[in-house]
């Protein structure tokens, strides 16, 4: 790296052309340098063995683990598979660099692959390879909204005894005799504006009755963006996109339950559901006396299970959640143990942290089976006839890092809570089919995986399947980042981050900083487990930190209050304030950081983030000015209410409220005070990159300085996970070098020396 100093006055050159290039080719040239560090495995249906990927010497490669005689044997044929699948995507693959993660299998032994968009079905016996039909079943927009013009798939779905099938006929139900053919049964009341959806058809366990929903389409909002620059040359085309957003009217499903035999419709009553943001399929109970579903309330206030009596339609509440803020319907999973609705395993963060309870389900009250300062986040598996719940939780190990998962079983009264893991580390399980043996990789940051073959009965480990080596990454001068946690904004609550130095860091030199931002409410993004070199998507990934920090910066980042897998308080602290996105919390442990590290300069804080990261970077620029001087901006939601409204309703509300307004980058665009470059891809579909043009005219409206980059054919990961890459990353390590350092970059335009 040259950084040259010079006279007052003079120019300061900073990072030259060879140091930008070492950054930018920093993941290709590492991410090849480990040995034997797996992926997470898939079992065999028969349990006899599971496939995974690992590293080998410059690629990849698909392994298959015998668990008979302990034995690695090649998954497939990789020079066989590379030559199928490129005649089949008509391009030329490497056998040691295959472009998926993992494969399925089907019951005729080939195996199923996905390459961007894309499946692909490729006979393991002649190594032929083919595209495989897409779905055909109807859009559903983000789950609320169908669209109507793609038409349903309308399989039929056979009884369970055989006997009859179900279709939909012009919007109706029809049933028909799988003997004769004949019509058995026909709904009339079907139409476009209230129809049966087949999609959602589910027979009950003793063929007698159908629930289905029936649908009053919601409002079919569209959105527009201009490709400006076809590949292919030519005229602007116009596209256009199915997008519900904030505060429009959704699809609304009303269950139906339609008696074959009595010839009759059932439609339970929607006391209990009246205001759905969504509710879930549809479910029977094993003695086909009613049907259950799971109510969430638009506003994300209320979680319901809801159970529907077949016979008369009156609808029973089954267990309820409720919230002044909200209830986390993502992670609000339930089991019916038996299928018959009397004990009903639910989750709850009532008493504010997210726990396991028993709940009756003839008359809800609930029995709490897991408990403390700690939290489950996810159901793994019921063991019914032993009574016991395997589960995944974190923060209960004390002394480590609270964010790391384990995996835990305990016993329908609450008893016998023990751990499946132990090792400190973050754990990913995997349950063989008959649920007796479990596969463990556990990794850290600062240490490559380890997978293990244990049992279930009692933990213990039946063989070691792959412990990975980064010998040669760490002879390459590679360190993994630090770790490093300071109070939040309440003097007690921890908050966690990593910090990343540049490869050629001295501690006698000032340093600013960079802030690599995610602030979701729907997970912690700060990395746990080692793979250091994905692509950047919920927040960069380390190796594109320290490409940053090898430029001369301390990269960082940090998860503030707001996200997720902490308790409830910590997790709703944004709400209705999504423009805070924890920023109070991760200032303090910026400011942490620099009263421990004399090279840690606060008075030069950049930021940067793609999606709600970059409404993120943008946002701390316009409520925190006094504290971070640049931002880079990437694909930014900016303003909630024209975007989809899932997340954006959970964490602002429904109703609209004025907190739109406090949190809207559009609205704020004035307060800029420091750097920005707002980026945005024409042709994002995730977020309407319509709202980057209305900040860029609210800031020209109030007289602001800032750089705009429109990307031609660019989508929402433009820069970040997909090209152009390596521009967009020089343009945004630039833009830092100039803002941050005071210091010029090489001129681009011109021939290199």
């Amino acid at each position: 790296m040259a950084i040259t100093t010079m006279a007052l006055g003079a120019e300061v050159t900073g990072p030259d052309r060879a140091a930008y290039e070492q950054s930018l080719t920093l993941r290709e040239r590492t991410m090849y340098l480990t040995d034997r560090v797996a992926d997470a495995p898939a079992w065999a249906n028969d349990g006899k063995s599971f496939h995974y990927r690992r590293t080998a010497r410059d690629g990849f490669e698909f392994v298959t683990f015998d668990v008979g005689n302990r034995q690695h044997r090649p998954a497939f044929d990789h020079d066989r598979l590379a030559k199928g699948l490129g005649a089949a995507t008509g391009t030329t693959l490497r056998a040691d660099r295959l472009p998926f993660e993992a494969f399925t299998t089907g019951p005729d032994g080939s195996i199923r692959v996905r390459i961007d968009e894309a499946s692909y079905s490729c006979s393991l016996t002649s190594y032929t390879c083919a595209r495989a039909p897409a779905s055909l079943r109807r859009p559903n927009m983000y789950g609320v909204l169908r669209d109507l013009s793609v038409p349903a798939d309308n399989t039929p779905h056979r009884s369970p005894d055989g006997r009859f099938e179900a279709v939909t006929a012009n919007e109706n139900i029809v049933v028909r005799s799988l003997a004769d053919g004949s019509i058995v049964f026909r709904t009339q009341d079907g139409s476009p504006g209230n129809f049966y959806d087949p999609e959602s058809i589910v027979w009950s366990p003793d063929s007698a009755k159908i629930a289905v929903y029936r649908v009053k389409p919601g409002f079919a909002r569209e959105v527009y963006r201009v490709q400006a620059a076809p590949p292919d040359g030519g005229r602007p085309k116009l596209i256009t996109q199915l997008y519900p957003t904030v505060g429009d009217r959704l699809d609304k499903d009303h269950p139906v339950v339609i008696d074959i035999a009595a010839r009759k419709i059932v439609e339970p009553t929607d006391v209990l559901f009246p205001n759905a943001y969504q509710l879930s399929p549809l479910a029977w109970r094993a003695d086909s006396s009613a049907l259950s579903f799971t109510y969430n309330q638009r506003g994300h206030a209320v979680y319901r299970l809801v159970e529907g009596d077949a016979a008369s339609g009156n609808a029973r509440d089954v267990v309820t959640e409720k919230s002044d803020t909200i209830v986390y319907a993502p992670r609000m999973q339930h089991h019916d143990v038996g299928g018959l609705g009397r004990e009903i395993i639910w989750m709850s963060e009532r008493d504010g942290w997210n726990h396991l309870y028993m709940a009756d389900g003839r008359n809800g009250r609930l029995r709490q089976l897991t408990r403390g300062d700690w939290v489950v986040r996810s159901i793994v598996h019921v063991d019914e006839a032993r009574r016991q719940i395997i589960f995944a939780a974190n923060g209960r190990e004390k002394g480590i890092d609270p964010y790391f998962q384990h995996y835990y079983v305990v016993n329908f009264d609450g008893s016998g809570l023990r751990a499946l893991t132990t090792s400190d580390a973050f754990h990913d399980v995997r349950l063989s089919p008959d649920k007796t043996m479990y596969v463990d990789l556990y990794s850290r940051t600062d240490m490559p995986p380890v997978m293990e073959l244990r049992r279930v009965a009692d933990g213990a480990l039946v063989t070691e399947v792959e412990r990975g080596d980064i010998s040669r990454l760490l002879a390459a001068g590679w360190k993994a980042p630090e770790r490093f946690v300071a109070k939040a904004r309440d003097g007690k609550t921890d908050i966690h981050g990593v910090i990343i130095r540049p490869k050629d860091f001295a501690p006698g030199k000032r340093y600013p900083v960079i802030e690599n931002i995610y602030g979701a409410g729907f997970d912690q993004f700060v990395p746990k487990r080692f793979w250091p070199f994905g692509l950047h998507a919920g927040g960069d990934e380390v190796v594109g930190m320290q490409a940053h920090a090898d430029l001369g910066f301390i990269v960082v980042q940090i998860d503030g209050m707001g996200t997720l897998h902490r308790s409830k308080a910590f997790h709703d602290i944004t709400f209705k304030n999504v423009g805070e996105a924890g920023t109070p919390d991760r200032i303090l442990w910026h400011k942490a950081a620099a009263a421990k590290y004399s090279w840690y300069d606060t008075s030069r804080v950049g930021i940067y983030g793609g999606s709600l990261g970059g409404q993120n970077a943008l946002g701390a620029l316009l409520f925190f000015p006094e504290f971070y001087k640049a931002a880079v901006a990437y694909n930014g939601c900016h303003d909630n209410r024209l975007d989809k409204p899932s997340w954006n309703e959970l964490w602002l509300g429904w109703p609209e409220s004025d907190a739109y307004d406090r949190s809207s980058n559009v609205v704020n665009a004035h307060k800029l005070q420091g750097d920005l470059l707002l980026v945005s891809g024409e042709l994002d579909m995730n977020v309407d990159p319509a709202v980057s043009m209305q900040v860029a005219d609210a800031l020209i409206r109030a007289g602001k300085d800032f750089e705009q980059m429109i990307v031609p054919n660019g989508g929402h990961g433009a820069g970040r996970s997909t090209e152009p890459l390596h521009y967009l990353q020089r343009r945004q390590f630039d833009f830092f070098v100039r803002k941050l350092r005071g210091e010029t970059t090489p001129a681009w335009n011109r021939a290199a020396d």
